[in-house]
């Protein structure tokens, strides 16, 4: 049986007059986009340019909800109320869906941004909160999370449809938990290692932490990040990785969850 998994990359991180990354390029070699709704970056112009972007290449769309700090493009931990953040979550869901009304598409997934990311991941509070949204707005969205991590825990308990995601473009800690962005290295943008960490991320079910550790995991979706100049080259890498490897790459609605 051929293997399948989903890729995806974080786009629309422009603001206003400003573009981040090579969203066009990008959009043809994923299959899934998570698109910044506003907060950490995006506006609705972009957002509305690559919903119908997405349409044209047969990607399908989601939320990828972050803190509100543009300053910081929500790379900066905020601690806050998690009945604020579930409410902060739902008003992003539905700036995308408006949005993507305009394309003719549905939400069909949801993947936190940055800071928020990583402390939902350790988080149980702000995982539920996240979940929260999702099953208030539209339970059927796929909740995105770190395989094994607090966001994964609450898809499950929630009842929500769950994809793990692995990361091939970083570096990761023994505990599975991606390592910070602070430490030099821990973002690749090596092409050829990027794509050797993909094959191994869903042949084998296992990634190498930066100190050599083997650790196990679930990977049903795989991202590239759009804001690294080098987003685009190593996003082409990856894919010709996995399709050289016998790996068939699929929108996320297509994966069996």
């Amino acid at each position: 049986m051929t293997k399948t998994v989903n890729l995806n990359a974080d786009i629309a991180e422009g603001w206003g007059a400003y573009d981040i990354g090579n969203d066009a390029e990008l959009m043809k070699i994923i299959k899934s986009a998570s698109v910044a709704c506003g907060f950490h970056a995006g506006d609705p112009n972009t957002m509305h340019r690559l919903c119908m972007l997405a349409k044209q290449e047969g990607v399908s769309v989601g939320v990828h909800p972050g803190f509100n700090d543009l300053w910081g493009f929500g790379r900066r931990r905020i601690q806050m109320k998690p009945s604020d953040l579930e409410y902060m979550i739902a008003y992003q869901i539905g700036a995308l869906q408006a949005m993507a009304s305009y394309a003719g598409l549905k939400v069909t997934h949801l993947k936190p941004h940055g800071a928020l990311n990583n402390m939902a991941a350790e988080d149980e509070g702000y995982a539920m909160a996240i979940g929260r949204a999702i099953k208030t707005v539209d339970k059927d969205i796929i909740y995105v999370a770190l395989f094994g991590s607090q966001m994964h825990k609450a898809a499950e308990r929630l009842g929500l449809r769950l994809a793990c995601e692995s990361f091939p473009d970083r570096l990761y800690e023994d505990d599975g938990n991606l390592a910070s962005r602070t430490i030099p290295g821990t973002v690749v943008k090596d092409p050829k290692v990027a794509s050797e960490q993909a094959v191994r991320m869903v042949r084998d079910g296992e990634i190498i932490s930066r100190n050599g550790k083997t650790v196990k995991i679930t990977a049903h979706t795989l991202c590239v990040h759009g804001d690294e100049a080098t987003g685009v080259a190593v996003a082409r890498a990856i894919r010709k990785g996995l399709e050289d490897a016998g790996i068939a790459i699929v929108p996320l609605p297509e994966m069996k969850l």
